[in-house]
């Protein structure tokens, strides 16, 4: 025997019912099947508003019941259009005597003013009633024999009408009794059951789960298996979280985790009988009866380690009793839950404190509930209101759990990506509780962003996956060579468990967004036809809105004003990586404020592309003053542009010639006036001078000009290179005088040991290292405490989009790593 029960899903329609007569049909051929059905999907909420109603309006509601009989109607008809053999007007007769017996008990209500829970109980499973007998008679057209259980003569119910706890013992006996053949086919209506007066009661809210499972044991079934509309169970619910994964194989005590704290798979009542009685179960799904379909065990043989799932509850409210010192708390208790259990409330993390005298433990809020009240006349009852006891009723509250064998022993792992993930969306952890199984650790925190904390912790633990969340501002050369090389390494860090989203892609204008990912393969499109008008603090506010973990801002601008915004960025929850010289060098106290705020707000503020682009300077520099080095004197040539400019020169180009191929190789900046003005290199050698503790200005530096001052009144590019030739005979000049004497010449930036910095043209021999630095390389020669007589030499290139592009990206591996 085999025992299958459908849920209300997986009998909406006509279709549905003609797809799970052939699932019966097939399970057939191999053993004899008993079967229960749910009510049609939304019957049950339906039949509960028209008792509603019926209390509230103090009258029939016809409308309603014509809703609820048209559909059973429309049902019947359209199996009829399937299968012409279905013998629609007989099952037709059926409907009209239940819908007959439903007004008869709603002029009950009326007449009552109220609706009593034996009655309540008739009304609500009329549904799973009509499914059976829609189903009989399905079958029978295809020729099976079908025996028709009627689970209020044979399961026998105690406790009350509508959370009704069967006695698996005493209704086993009642099927003995059977008769049932091998070729027939057993149905049940599920969610019901009989008391001791054969009286009909429902076996809780959602209980035809549980009905099978008293079917599969009352009827020795080797397997029960619950047809829904998902393969199965996963690691939470795929309709909420699409990243859940599919769980091939689980055991029963990890089952019952998971539905006690609200994963939607199984009814928690049905799980412990099944175990009890080592009774396999399979979740399987309507719409691909094919797929194998999750196997619910008793033993946990594979990946003991593994977390099989992370669910939440929402709508929690923290009940808590103090200075209960002299209450018989066990009789209080009892009398507490009853009243819950009477309630169909669950209870979760019951918390007992003998040293402070208090209780605590969490329910689902309700509208019609006031635990408070209620709690009240019962101390009230057993203290005779002389005891100053307090009852404390916190709300907006909400659980999430982690479940999985050896839970515990990941614990310090666990939490702090837990943490991590609930500091970033600015909630709060209120408690923290294992099971005494060790199966599942549950978080109480605030009922805020409840869902996507769920999922931002689900896809941490799960996939051990290091999700980035990416805002470039700034596309013009380097931002565009940066966005090439996320694209090509994104499959490689994948592999590394690292996910790079660039959600925010921004110029000086306007922006495009995306909350998971932008796809970078189609960007540029998008961003032409962008309307979003670029405003940063509205920008910025989408990290904390979004819930992102690790957002990085960065920044390849040369915008003053955003540099003087990276105080705000950083307390917005952004680490910032930059190739934005202006927040360096600025002034000293700017620069001091920024790192004040990366320390105290634990951000990342990297930029290493400030000098040397790709180079990798200022790490190495940040290195040896920490470990107690000391500068004597730094040599360098530190512009690209500049370094292939006076190249060059020694080629005998003329300064105009190689300022014009210079800008064509993408070394200088838009406007090369901006080169040769020396700023950019003045702004370099600050940054190395405060990095070695100088405390600079700008205006410390001393630049030897290489334009004019009538340079300065120039509009553009095209009036600068009309210009520029003026001074192609003067570096002639220059040039040919350092080579009468075997030396080139080259732009030099210099820092002395009393922190004296300048930038001059110098001519050098051939003993001096800066001599063979020319077509867009930088070098920096570091006179240190620890390298003296021999200097520390970093050379390479130190200009174009590509390394300063590949200089970012290795910033932001040092943020993620």
């Amino acid at each position: 025997m085999k025992t299958l029960k459908f849920g209300g899903t997986s009998l909406a329609n006509a279709k549905k019912f003609i797809q799970v007569s052939s699932i019966i049909i097939n399970q057939t051929k191999i053993n004899q099947i008993s079967v229960v059905l749910s009510a049609p999907a939304t019957i049950t909420n339906h039949l509960e508003k028209i008792i509603k109603k019926c209390i509230r309006d103090n009258n029939i509601p016809i409308k309603e019941l014509i809703t609820l009989k048209r559909f059973f109607l429309n049902l019947t008809k359209n199996i009829y259009i399937i299968n012409k053999k279905y013998p629609k007007n007989n099952i037709q007769k059926k409907i009209e005597i239940q819908y007959q017996k439903l007004k008869k008990l709603l002029s009950s209500i009326k007449l009552l003013k109220k609706c009593p829970d034996k009655i309540y109980a008739q009304i609500i499973s009329m549904g799973e009633i009509l499914s059976v007998k829609i189903m009989k008679e399905l079958l029978i057209s295809y020729e099976y024999q079908v025996l028709i259980i009627n689970p209020v003569k044979l399961i026998l119910a105690t406790s009350n009408y509508l959370s009704a706890i069967a006695d698996i013992r005493e209704s086993k006996k009642n099927f003995k009794n059977l008769n049932i053949t091998k070729k027939k086919i057993i149905l049940m209506p599920g969610f019901i059951a009989g008391n001791k007066f054969q009286e009909l009661v429902i076996l809780g809210r959602n209980g035809s789960d549980y009905s099978a499972t008293i079917l599969s044991i009352c009827t020795n079934s080797h397997t029960c298996e619950i047809w829904t509309d998902v393969n199965g169970i996963y690691t939470s619910d795929p309709n909420i979280i699409s990243t859940a994964k599919f769980i091939s194989e689980i055991t029963y005590q990890e089952a019952l985790e998971l539905s006690y704290f609200g994963a939607k798979i199984i009814h928690p009542a049905s799980v412990k009988p099944l175990q009890t009685h080592n009774i396999p179960c399979i979740i399987k799904n309507t719409n691909k009866p094919n797929f194998p379909g999750t196997l619910l065990t008793t033993e946990n043989n594979k990946n003991i380690d593994v977390i099989k799932g992370i669910t939440y509850l929402k709508k929690i409210v923290l009940v808590k009793i103090i200075n209960i010192k002299e209450l018989n708390k066990e009789k209080f208790l009892k009398k507490i839950f009853e009243y819950l259990s009477k309630k169909n409330i669950i209870t979760y993390l019951l918390n007992q404190s003998l040293s402070n005298n208090t209780i605590s433990f969490y329910i689902q809020d309700h509208p019609l509930l006031n635990i408070k009240i209620k709690l009240k006349k019962i101390l009230g009852i057993k203290t005779k209101n002389k005891l100053p006891t307090t009852i404390l009723c916190v709300k907006k509250l909400s659980i999430i759990s982690i479940i999985g064998y050896n839970v515990k022993k990941h614990n310090i792992n666990i939490l702090k990506k837990i943490c991590l993930v609930i500091n970033s969306f600015k909630n709060k952890i209120l408690e923290i509780s294992h099971n005494t199984s060790n199966i599942s650790l549950s978080i109480v925190l605030y009922d805020k962003n409840i869902i996507n904390i769920t999922k931002k912790i689900h896809d941490l633990i799960l996939y051990k996956t290091i999700p980035v969340n990416i805002f470039l501002i700034g596309i013009g050369g380097v931002g565009l060579k940066l966005l090439d090389i996320i694209l090509m390494q994104e499959k490689k860090l994948k592999k590394n468990f690292i996910q790079l989203n660039v959600n925010v892609i921004a110029n000086s204008t306007t922006y495009i967004k995306n909350k998971t990912k932008i796809n970078l393969n189609k960007w540029k499109k998008k961003f032409e036809k962008s309307k979003k008008l670029f405003f940063l603090e509205k920008i910025l506010n989408l990290a904390k809105k979004n819930g992102y973990l690790h957002p990085i801002l960065i920044d390849c601008t040369a915008s003053q004003d955003i540099a003087e915004k990276y105080n705000i960025i950083m307390k917005k929850g952004f680490h910032i990586i930059t190739a934005n010289k202006k927040s360096n060098s600025s002034l000293f106290s700017d620069y001091k404020s920024i790192r004040k705020t990366a320390h105290t707000y634990n951000k990342k503020f990297f930029y290493e592309t400030h000098v040397g682009a790709g180079l990798p300077i200022l790490n190495n520099l940040k290195n040896l003053v920490q470990s107690g080095d000391q500068l004597i004197k730094f040599q360098g040539i530190l512009s690209g542009s500049m370094s292939y400019i006076f190249g060059k020169l020694d080629g005998n180009s003329t300064l105009s010639d190689a300022i014009k191929k210079a800008q064509k190789l993408g070394f200088t900046e838009p406007n090369p006036q901006d080169d040769l003005s020396g700023i950019d290199v003045a702004r370099k050698l600050l940054i190395i001078a405060r990095e070695f503790g100088y405390q600079l200005e700008l205006s410390n530096i001393t630049i030897e000009k290489i334009l004019p001052d009538s340079f300065n009144k120039l509009k553009n590019k095209k009036e600068f290179f009309s210009q520029i030739k003026q001074l192609n005979n003067i570096f002639i000049q220059k040039v040919n005088k350092a080579k009468s004497k075997k030396k080139v010449l080259r732009f030099i930036g210099t820092i002395k040991k009393n922190g004296s910095c300048s930038i001059k043209i110098k001519s050098v021999d051939n003993k001096n290292p800066l001599y063979y630095v020319k077509n867009g390389e930088n070098i920096f020669v570091f006179y240190t405490k620890y390298y003296k007589p021999i200097p520390l030499i970093l050379r390479g290139y130190g200009a174009g989009n590509k390394v300063t592009a590949s200089g970012i990206f290795s910033d932001l591996l040092r943020v993620i790593l």
